[in-house]
């Protein structure tokens, strides 16, 4: 089974757990007193490459289609999922086209008819992507595309592992936990993260719920949004171990993920921790900060850069290959213009992908636009993608902004000492008795 399969499959699972949809409802775009249309465009790249990139499709969209103006705007990643997004769609206008992390974030937002169903304007596109569209759609229809898709894992520092004497990335807990030992003996700090966007944090219990739990079980809570099975407390208790090893940094509860030299990402670029767990985009933001830091506009990321999937757990019931992954996508409000999802399937195209992957800013989709990716990070993150046989979707993302965001409130308490493993699953299960 190819990634893009496994990829439907666990998507799919997803999107039936999430029940009916509501009746559609929403303003429709207009255009000008002469015709002319605005499309409002927003987006988490506040760095290069990916800002610039944007702005030249918009530009290049704008050339192509005369009376069309594109207004994109660039914000922080957490302020735009957590207020900006959400608090806009409330309102029913000034926002066409914004960023879409697809599933159960999508499912709300489709029942409460702020998105823009564009299953037969684009049932080219759709075809073309194959199941990597999954996680934007719901009920059969479609209501966004994707753009990146990839898997998560520990970037890593090869030249503080070789200094501290770690000859190959750890493939088992039990590897890490000496890697961990090896960097302190080298007084390296060993893992850099930043829990003060709390996400980052709870990726942790994510990858110990996926390395504990078979896919089977990972599927039917992702479905039935129930957590019965002992492993997701298994999960927990791991997760209470790996914290009372000390891996982290002096003041992670208070450290950003991605927001300058002093967050996990430039932690890990600048030298000043050996690791961070964290998504495919992670170079493309230690690039950004070191140009920021530096104020060389052509500074890339470090060469000294790793990769290793979170390891398995010896014993555990988890697929040892399973892999976290998600993507990144797009979607129109239900009151854009149709130009909107002209657009949409213009960012979708073999061209623009090509580029995309060229640009080393994520992993494209589309069929065709492989040859763009020559980044030997992405390289890395595609190599682990081609080994896992099972691909889980955030949890976060899958369970809905509801659960997902009553687990990750959970798992940040246990990483500052309050909290216990139980508590992460009665956070879950008392937020889906509210659905």
């Amino acid at each position: 089974m190819n990634s893009k399969m496994r990829w439907a499959a666990v998507a799919a699972t997803s999107a039936l757990a999430l029940g009916a949809v509501a009746g559609c409802s929403g303003g429709s775009g207009e255009g000008g007193e002469d015709g002319d249309v605005t499309i409002v465009w927003w987006h988490n790249a506040t760095g290069e490459p990916l800002s610039g990139f944007w702005e030249d499709v918009a530009a290049e969209f704008e050339e192509d289609h005369p009376g069309v103006t594109i207004e994109v705007t660039g914000y922080q990643n957490e302020e735009l999922q957590r207020t900006l997004i959400p608090n806009q769609l409330r309102t029913g206008s000034g926002l066409d086209l914004y960023q879409q992390w697809g599933a159960g974030e999508l499912a709300a937002q489709v029942q409460a008819g702020y998105v823009m169903d564009v299953s037969d304007q684009l049932a080219e596109e759709v075809e073309a992507l194959g199941g990597v569209v999954a996680p934007w759609q719901y009920e059969e229809s479609t209501y966004g595309l994707p753009y990146n898709f990839g898997i998560e894992g520990f970037w890593y520092n090869t030249e503080l592992f070789a200094e501290a004497g770690i000859d190959e990335p750890p493939s088992t807990l039990d590897e890490l936990y000496e890697a961990i030992d090896k960097l302190k003996a080298a007084d390296i700090t060993p893992i850099a993260v930043g829990a003060g966007d709390g996400w980052p944090a709870a990726h942790y219990w994510y990858n110990f719920a996926l390395k504990s739990c078979s896919p089977e079980v990972l599927q039917a809570a992702q479905a039935e949004l129930t957590w019965d099975d002992p492993c997701f407390v298994e999960a927990g208790e791991l997760l209470a171990e790996f914290i009372d090893s000390d891996p982290f940094q002096e003041g992670f509860l208070a450290t950003s993920a991605q927001q300058g030299a002093g967050s996990s990402a430039g932690m890990l670029a600048t030298g000043e921790a050996a690791m961070e767990l964290m998504g495919h985009w992670n170079p493309g933001v230690m690039g950004g900060i070191l140009q920021e830091e530096t104020g060389d506009e052509d500074a890339t990321p470090p060469e000294f850069l790793g990769w290793f999937n979170f390891p398995a757990i010896d014993g555990a019931a988890g697929d040892p290959t399973a892999a976290l992954g998600g993507g990144d996508g797009f979607s129109c409000s239900a009151w854009a213009p149709p130009e909107c999802a002209e657009l949409l399937a213009y960012i979708s195209s073999v061209d623009v992908q090509t580029r995309f992957g060229e640009s080393g800013a994520g992993v494209p989709v589309t069929p065709g636009s492989e040859p763009g990716v020559e980044d030997e990070n992405l390289q890395l993150v595609l190599g682990g993608l081609r080994d896992a046989s099972y691909v889980q979707l955030w949890f976060d993302t899958a369970y809905g902004p509801t659960v997902g965001g009553a687990l990750n409130d959970a798992i940040v308490q246990m990483f500052g000492d309050q909290g216990s493993p139980q508590d992460i699953v009665d956070a879950m299960s008392g937020a889906a008795a509210t659905l």
